[in-house]
């Protein structure tokens, strides 16, 4: 199988997807904006070519760049690893008439309105919605959700210009926030517990998920910088709850016309035990879950992922036998890092059970925390037990600290 790679260098885990392709026997080529040289050793383990573009961006540019290259293979599949890119991804598929996501499916998971809409047709309880693309419309959408309410981008990644309403007042605040985005959707606020359901499809059917708690809920952890996220994968999924969102999961593929590849769902158990679905991307998960997967059933997802897509199934014997937490940091002060408190204290009591460290060190300018979900930094642990993963997690939040400042 001969397998293009948008942009195979970047962020960092996509790398380990190319490996994974080519040792499944792949012969995986990329098309990027990184020079050659910049490229991760990973990604060039696993390719036999790559072509690098002045504009990645510019859809009918790198169209005609990739009609030049003289590779000399029929390429079958093109894998986009990367939200920014699943539209460009689309439109590539679509110009070589290559098997996949099209513009039109993409815009299913692409655009939350159209999303909700074909979910409604299907009978999937998510949350009561409106487009907006006025401050009028906005305010009419309000008396259609009612308070509170959520307003974000209706084509976006993550918790980026997300704002949760809670009456009137709060709109008229928000609301030159809002100015730059071309239009929004706005969505009945659902509390409850916020989990994803990841999954690796094949043909439309469901080989492999995991189910990953947020803690707290990404808006509140996107919002609050004072908080130290985290993300925990989940051992047991023996319960009714996780029993009744893998079937939705399931409906939701089938409703949005997913083939193969990987998906990245969340979902809501809200305390009257309902199960509310809450968007889906037609990608990977972000933040490390490719390495909490790994860590929770002991086996290599990405080499499980290049099974599915080359071969149709994963052979890979899967056992969930942790409970692995990721926690993100985030430096007090501003400037560079000038101490980390409580390491040693961590190490001495759970040594055994932390899996990695990687804090920014003392010298190093800290990251926009608005930007990254990695911050500054972030600690990996983990353990049989849910209450002592969560435990230990709790640990490195509340006195693992790290102060920044500008001496």
């Amino acid at each position: 199988m001969n397998i293009l790679v948008i942009q195979p260098g970047f962020p960092a885990e996509i790398p380990l997807f190319v490996r994974g392709l080519a040792r499944m026997g792949a012969r995986v080529y990329g098309v990027g904006d990184q020079p050659p040289h910049a490229l991760p050793a990973t990604a060039k383990e696993g390719l036999s070519g790559y072509l690098h573009v002045q504009k990645l961006w510019d859809a009918g540019a790198l169209i005609q760049q990739l009609r030049n290259w003289s590779i000399p293979v029929k390429l079958d599949r093109v894998e986009c690893f990367w939200e920014v890119a699943m539209d460009l991804a689309a439109q590539v598929r679509q110009a070589f008439r290559i098997p996949g996501l099209d513009p039109e499916t993409t815009r299913l998971f692409r655009n939350k309105d159209l999303m909700r809409r074909r979910l409604d047709e299907a009978g999937i309880r998510n949350p009561r919605h409106a487009a907006a693309t006025t401050s009028a419309q906005i305010r009419q959408a309000l008396e259609y959700t009612g308070y509170p309410a959520i307003i974000k981008p209706v084509s976006g990644a993550g918790s980026a210009d997300t704002y949760r309403v809670d009456h009137p007042d709060e709109f008229q605040r928000i609301l030159p926030r809002l100015r730059h985005i071309r239009e929004v959707v706005v969505e009945e606020f659902v509390t409850g517990t916020e989990y994803t359901f990841d999954t690796i499809t094949v043909n439309g059917k469901i080989l492999f998920y995991n189910v990953e708690l947020y803690r707290p809920d990404m808006l509140t952890a996107r919002s609050q910088e004072q908080i130290s996220p985290m993300t925990i994968s989940l051992r047991d999924l023996d319960q009714p709850h996780f029993h009744a969102a893998l079937r939705m999961s399931q409906s939701v593929i089938t409703a949005l016309g997913f083939q193969t590849g990987f998906t990245h769902m969340e979902w809501f158990h809200t305390p009257s035990g309902e199960v509310v679905f809450g968007e889906i991307a037609g990608r990977p998960p972000g933040g490390d879950s490719g390495e909490l997967m790994n860590y929770t059933c002991d086996f290599d997802v990405y080499n499980a992922y290049a099974e599915a897509v080359t071969k149709g199934r994963i052979s890979q014997n899967i056992g969930r036998k942790y409970n692995v937490a990721v926690v993100f940091k985030r430096a007090q002060g501003q400037g560079k890092i000038q101490s980390i408190e409580g390491l040693n204290e961590l190490a001495k009591r759970y040594r055994p059970h932390i899996l990695r460290e990687e804090l920014l060190r003392p010298g190093a300018k800290r990251r926009d925390w608005k930007q990254t979900l990695l911050s500054d930094g972030f600690v990996i642990l983990r353990h049989p037990d849910l209450d002592k993963t969560l435990e230990m997690a709790d640990f490195v939040a509340n006195h693992v600290r790290l102060r920044a400042g500008t001496g």
